[in-house]
């Protein structure tokens, strides 16, 4: 029997009142989503976002056990199997080609992006698509400079939407420069009352689609300044003093890791799982399109997010003519010169171990 296309599952964050549910409802009356299920997390014992989406069946659901970071493992993943085996089953009142979880305005949504990327079960039904992040516009700055999970939201995004343009009543340039320096990656985009084009947001669920990691590598420098560290381990945003956004913000970085040679599976996975033990949180996010070595003519598509990592994605082929291996990092004081060394030195050392046979690599990729 043929294998069942993956549904894409897009995460819909930002901070509380940044306009979420008003841009949600509006994307959910467009075609690219006629036919999604929803899940709205929302704070506290009682929701009501998810009655201002539309009104309430059963491809609509509220979670109201307070923040997904909190539960996420347990009320999300068994909230996403429940949908799974009704629509196997046939017993929704219609089927759904697309899922879009709004996390509460509290939420860090690293954890959602964990559990998307652990579960085994559901990694063969569902894919991570796009993350979505919404910024107030009238007060977003303001945000951005109190709330490190604001910063953390729009620093994992894939695409940043300004929202409340019609209140701010003037030039929003100071903040798209500061969204900009968080995550020069993701395209800002502007909502008109709420409103926005579906198609503008979403990647393209379609298999074997072409990544957005070319968008990324459309914005993010090649390299960056080095960025000042004290001692050897990545600080944690707690360890920082309070002098103003500016700290805050340098603290983020965006960068590219290229290399023209193909990269041994063995030495990818290495590299990976010290990335994950050393790096931990301040890894915000990893994209990557890699060569590798023994299999170079379908490209590996590597996801990250903190300590998490998802099983490599293969692509039928290479979207371009350009077969160098490029990964864009959004870290936390991590600087880039620590990991190109990391990796070249790891390349380095697998170069004098025997090759593994075909049989271990394919089964460890």
């Amino acid at each position: 029997m043929a294998a069942q296309p993956q549904i894409p599952v897009s995460v819909l964050t930002g901070f509380l009142g940044s306009g979420k549910t008003t841009l949600l409802s509006h994307l959910l009356r467009q075609p690219e989503l006629s036919r999604a299920a929803v899940i709205i997390n929302e704070f506290g014992e009682i929701g009501l976002d998810h009655e201002l989406v539309a009104a309430s069946d059963d491809t609509v659901i509220a979670l109201t056990t307070g923040c997904l970071c909190c539960k996420v493992r347990s009320d999300l993943t068994e909230t996403l199997h429940d949908l799974l085996r009704r629509l196997d089953t046939g017993t929704l009142p219609r089927p759904f080609d697309h899922i879009v979880i709004e996390t509460s305005g509290l939420a860090d949504p690293a954890p959602i992006l964990h559990a998307l990327m652990t579960d085994a079960t559901l990694a063969e039904r569902v894919t991570l698509g796009s993350v979505v992040t919404t910024v107030d516009a009238v007060a977003g700055e303001g945000t951005l400079t109190r709330e490190a999970v604001s910063r953390k939201q729009v620093a994992v995004a894939d695409r940043i939407v300004l929202s409340k343009l019609d209140l701010a009543g003037g030039d929003a340039g100071a903040l798209l420069r500061r969204v900009a320096a968080l995550n020069p990656g993701a395209p800002t985009l502007r909502a008109t009352h709420g409103r926005i084009e579906a198609a503008s947001l979403f990647a393209d669920p379609r298999p074997n689609a072409k990544p957005d990691i070319d968008a990324w590598l459309a914005h993010v420098p090649a390299k960056w300044p080095p960025v000042r560290r004290q001692g050897h381990a990545p600080l944690n945003e707690s360890d920082a003093h309070e002098h103003g956004h500016a700290d805050h913000d340098a603290e983020v970085r965006a960068y590219t890791l290229v290399r023209t040679a193909p990269i041994r599976a063995v030495a990818l996975t290495l590299f990976l799982e010290a990335l994950a033990e050393h790096c931990g949180a301040d890894l915000l996010r990893l994209k990557g399109i890699v060569n590798i070595a023994e299999n170079p003519e379908r490209p590996a598509v590597i996801h990250g997010v903190q300590h998490i990592f998802h099983a490599p994605a293969w692509l039928e082929r290479w979207p371009s003519a350009d077969r160098t291996s490029r990964m864009v990092f959004i870290t936390r004081r991590i600087p880039q010169d620590w990991v190109e060394l990391l990796l070249d030195a790891i390349s380095a050392e697998v170069k004098c171990v025997a090759p593994a046979g075909p049989a271990k690599i394919a089964a460890s990729w």
